[in-house]
């Protein structure tokens, strides 16, 4: 019999060899049990200029507050989907509000996300929308009270994030909507156009279990890069380099279990 379309079923390319097992479905196509994964969440905040961060944004946002950007390292572990796997992340995100034509959500945009495995960044960008790339995204240096954080594409450095004072503190989620992401899937045909254009959130809420929570001072400094060095992703770190550092907003690092399964994940009207 030929290949045929399950009803109700996530497929990626290839198609052909059935169903395809990732965060939110099994290998016979079936949704997993829900499972914790562990992960510490390390940032670096910085106030910028606001004309320019507003020059990124989509038509429909808004800053929402200070123009306040925040880069965050991920490091996740023991992934159910993964078999117990992880990856890391590299995350670039600032407080925003959307109005849609039937709602209004306020959250933090996410304007990019590196990651260093092929699988999640298939999985997120064709079924979640998210604006995920890959580079290479190693383990901190810790030298004393200090850590310092990179990121790179085949060995050239783009990125360093030092945190420096790192003490317990209280942790305080903040109240938000969700995180805001923009999705965008070109037209084959016509370059130019596109076959899916939206605004996508990923609802807070989801359910996590606090390890530990320190917070301290951080730096960022996206570093020069030229086409050579950079072919594909230039114009993204060239993009981010031109938002200048007016104050540094502190740095925090958070260990925790929590759900990233991302079931509720929607468009936005």
């Amino acid at each position: 019999m030929p290949f045929k379309f399950l009803p109700n079923t996530r497929y990626r390319m290839p198609v052909i060899f059935g169903p395809a097992p990732g965060p939110r479905q099994q290998l016979d196509g079936t949704r997993p049990p829900r499972a914790m994964t562990r992960v510490e969440m390390v940032a670096s905040s910085y106030l910028t200029d606001a004309a320019k961060l507003e020059s990124l944004l989509p038509e429909g946002f808004s800053l929402d507050g200070e123009p306040v950007v925040t880069v965050e390292y991920m490091y996740m572990s023991e992934l159910r989907w993964l078999a117990g796997r992880g990856y890391n992340t590299l995350g670039v995100r600032f407080p925003v509000q959307y109005r849609g034509s039937s709602e209004t959500v306020r959250g933090p945009f996410l304007a990019v996300l590196w990651e260093n495995m092929a699988d999640p960044i298939l999985s997120g960008r064709e079924e979640l929308g998210f604006a995920k790339l890959f580079c290479e995204i190693p383990p901190p240096r810790v030298m004393g009270g200090k850590r310092i954080y990179s990121a790179s594409w085949q060995g050239h450095p783009f990125l360093k994030m030092e945190l420096d004072n790192m003490q317990p503190a209280d942790f305080t989620p903040g109240a938000n909507d969700g995180i805001l992401h923009y999705r965008y899937i070109p037209s084959t045909n016509a370059p130019g156009q596109h076959d899916s254009l939206g605004v996508v959130l990923t609802p807070s809420g989801a359910k996590a279990e606090l390890i530990d929570h320190s917070e301290g001072t951080g730096t960022v400094e996206f570093l020069p890069s030229t086409w050579e060095q950079l072919p594909t992703l230039v114009h993204i770190v060239e993009g981010l380099r031109a938002l200048p550092v007016i104050e540094p907003r502190g740095a925090s690092i958070t260990n925790c279990y929590f759900d990233n399964a991302l079931r509720d994940h929607r468009l936005i009207d």
